[in-house]
């Protein structure tokens, strides 16, 4: 499962791997192919994903944040910056 916040018609999704310094594989399977399926309450959506950058990029950190404050101290714990992508429903 991954803790996913939507905005608009597109769901936001952080990769944290809980501030380890390897992202999860299900962030680098995105980075490689952006075509992907999720299951939100029992429905399988097609998406396409891609990942925020500048000032959307802050925006969906802001947002992810107030959805779930652990996300702060997921990035105190590594270097490595958190990959936002937002998947976009085909």
């Amino acid at each position: 499962m991954v803790l996913y916040e939507k905005d608009g018609h597109t769901f936001i999704v952080v990769g944290s791997n809980t501030g380890s310094e390897r992202p999860p594989a299900w962030a680098l399977n995105l980075v490689a192919n952006p075509q992907a399926e999720i299951l939100v309450r029992g429905k399988r959506i097609p998406v396409r994903a891609f990942e925020a950058q500048d000032t959307e990029r802050e925006r969906l950190r802001q947002l992810m944040d107030r959805r779930y404050r652990g996300f702060e101290a997921y990035r105190a714990r590594t270097e490595r910056e958190l990959k936002i992508f937002v998947l976009d429903p085909l």
